[in-house]
């Protein structure tokens, strides 16, 4: 929890000088980069409301078992996902095949097993991506004001301006169709909610006490940045990531649903439910156990980001 230094304290003299008791000095601490984050901690607090939230807690334990499927696929998946066999196509969910097989005779079960592989491959790398293009740019934008902030955040609405899909179809367009041209475009199309969040949140924290302190004793701008003002905005920052997992997904099975994302035969669960949908009187297995991948899925992160907000909000505290 951020700890806001009294407003004694507005002058380099004073800020060096002012006991924080047990020998330190405010502007000891400052320099150590210990100020802002106070002794009682929001991370503590958090974890502390977050395991009396059981919907949380189920979502995390889903969320780590399909890790854990994604990590052990080839060992799991009683059949090479694109092994084909014509014998046994549109074959009904049996004891040899529990979900059935496609029109090429695949094995569904280890096809959606394999499919966890790119779906946390396309949620996790493109919000990675987003959070260190985005975050850098809403902190700057923040900090300095101005200038600055106009040109960056014009830029940010300019991307604002665009629906997800147009943008991201805009984007493959011109890069082209691929798993890791949509990873590209979707976290393209997540950097501006990242960087307003972030610029909201340095807007705030900026004006403390404890920034002011900073730069009275000398501080540079980029230790400012990251010790003392970054270090108390990761917590909007952490709950925007987890819930852009689960849309991240959304958005990568729907690219390839319409084929610019993962090609055949590829085991994406997008690709999957394309391909079912001429199936769906004869075999609607095949788009019943990826689509309900896709559900389990996202609602798992959807409930762990809820409860991660939830726990980080200050007007519970």
């Amino acid at each position: 929890m951020a700890v806001d230094v009294d407003a004694t304290v507005s002058a380099a003299p004073a800020a060096s000088g002012t006991s924080l008791g047990d020998g330190r000095t405010l502007g000891g601490e400052l320099a150590r980069g210990r100020v802002g984050r106070g002794p009682s901690s929001l991370w503590r607090d958090a974890a502390r409301r977050l395991r009396r939230d059981k919907a949380a807690l189920a979502g995390l334990a889903v969320v780590a078992l399909l890790l854990l499927i994604a990590l052990f696929a080839p060992v799991l998946a009683p059949h090479p996902p694109n092994d084909q066999s014509f014998r046994i196509k549109l074959q009904a969910p049996s004891a040899g095949h529990i979900f059935g097989t496609d029109e090429f005779g695949r094995d569904i079960f280890s096809r959606v097993l394999y499919g966890s592989r790119i779906a946390l491959r396309v949620g996790l790398l493109p919000v990675v991506i987003a959070l260190v293009f985005g975050v850098s740019l809403g902190l700057v934008a923040g900090y300095y004001g101005g200038m600055v902030d106009q040109v960056v955040m014009r830029l940010i609405d300019v991307l604002l301006a665009f629906p997800w899909l147009l943008l991201a179809i805009g984007i493959m367009a011109i890069l082209g169709p691929g798993i890791n041209n949509v990873i590209v475009a979707v976290a393209i199309v997540y950097v501006p909610a990242f960087a307003r969040i972030v610029r909201g949140s340095v807007l705030s924290i900026k004006a403390k006490e404890y920034v002011e302190a900073a730069r009275a004793i000398g501080q540079p701008d980029a230790r400012i940045m990251t010790r003392h003002v970054l270090a108390n905005a990761w917590a909007p920052i952490i709950v925007q990531a987890t819930l852009s997992i689960g849309q991240a997904i959304i958005y990568a099975a729907g690219l390839s649903f319409i084929g610019l994302g993962t090609q055949p035969p590829g085991s994406d669960w997008g690709v999957m439910l394309a391909s079912g949908r001429e199936y769906l009187r004869d075999g609607p297995w095949l788009g019943i156990f990826p689509g309900l991948a896709i559900l389990v899925t996202v609602l798992a992160f959807n409930m762990f980001g809820d409860g991660l907000r939830d726990a980080l909000d200050p007007r519970l505290r």
